[in-house]
């Protein structure tokens, strides 16, 4: 497979604190917000707090989640000074980073999350054809135990396990990790570093295939089980037909129903009950990746 020539990775923008109380990421932009770019490197990086009042109140969100603003309807809706804040907020990030989808719009953006799931170091891309951000996930793979999961060079970096507004240092060093590997391989790149690898057959990576509720009661739908202990802890790990998946609280083992194993993952994140999502399910692929250059080089 020839090698695909694209252009340098100039800009990068790293956020955290999308999630005010996702506290990994939020120390990571605050330690970096502390340095001071002295002009000698070669790539230029925004860091940004992209939610600062969740954070200062360490909450998820004020009064909408953010992470769910950045439509093309919601950065173009008009706003006033009654608009929910994270919607407004939305809007000057993408003036700050974008616009989305323009040509002045930042090269790549990681997005610092953290997850109650035991996921470790997981990648969320959302396209399987964004050829940067999946070299990015095969550098980590290569060099921690990453997952990737894919669904605009845009990825988010989720580690857990990791409570809510608590900060684990292991969950901080391995996101802090994960970011400066991110950094070593956009430098490497755009000096040239890539121009005669060999394409990746063998990236793994999960294609979300359905979410999963909780079971509920029909005329109340409060939550009557949890998940079942055996599947608790266990994100990444294949889930067979009659596997156990919840525990009703009146003590019976329910079943994954499914006629195939997927894998689940964010098992029980504790931000999703407000979603209705007990846990993701999802189908391993095998992702085939041309070779890449920078397209400055010759």
């Amino acid at each position: 497979m020839k090698a695909v020539a694209m252009p340098t990775v100039s800009r990068v923008a790293v956020c955290g604190g999308t999630h005010g109380n996702e506290l990994a990421g939020v120390y990571l932009v605050r330690e970096r917000l502390k340095r001071r770019a002295d002009g000698t490197e070669p790539v230029s990086v925004v860091t940004v707090m992209s939610n600062p009042r969740a954070v200062q109140l360490c909450v998820r969100y004020v009064e909408t989640d953010l992470n769910r603003c950045f439509t093309r309807a919601t950065l173009s809706a008009p706003v006033s000074e009654t608009s929910p804040y994270e919607m407004i907020r939305s809007q000057e990030l993408n003036a700050l980073l974008g616009p989305k989808g323009s040509a002045q719009a930042v090269d790549l953006l990681c997005d610092l999350h953290n997850t109650t799931a035991n996921t470790g170091l997981c990648l969320i891309t959302y396209s399987d054809c964004d050829w940067i951000c999946l070299h990015i996930c095969k550098h980590l793979q290569a060099r921690t135990n990453t997952s990737c999961a894919g669904k605009a060079m845009h990825k988010s970096m989720e580690i857990g396990p990791q409570p809510h507004s608590v900060v684990r240092s292991v969950i901080f060093s391995a996101m802090q990790e994960g970011v400066q590997l991110m950094m070593d391989w956009i430098c490497q790149f755009n000096s040239g570093g890539f121009s005669t690898t060999n394409p990746c057959r063998n990236l793994f990576a999960v294609c979300v295939f359905m979410n999963i509720d909780y079971p509920r009661d029909s005329e109340t739908h409060v939550i009557t089980a949890a998940v079942h202990p055996n599947l608790q802890d266990r994100d990444f790990c294949l889930l067979h037909p009659g596997d156990p998946m919840f525990l009703s609280f009146s003590g019976e083992t329910l079943r994954y129903k499914g006629k195939e194993a997927l894998y689940p993952f964010f098992i029980n994140e504790g931000a999703y009950y407000e979603k209705g999502i007990a846990l993701s399910l999802a189908r391993k692929r095998r992702v085939e990746i041309p070779s890449v250059r920078s397209e400055t080089l010759r």
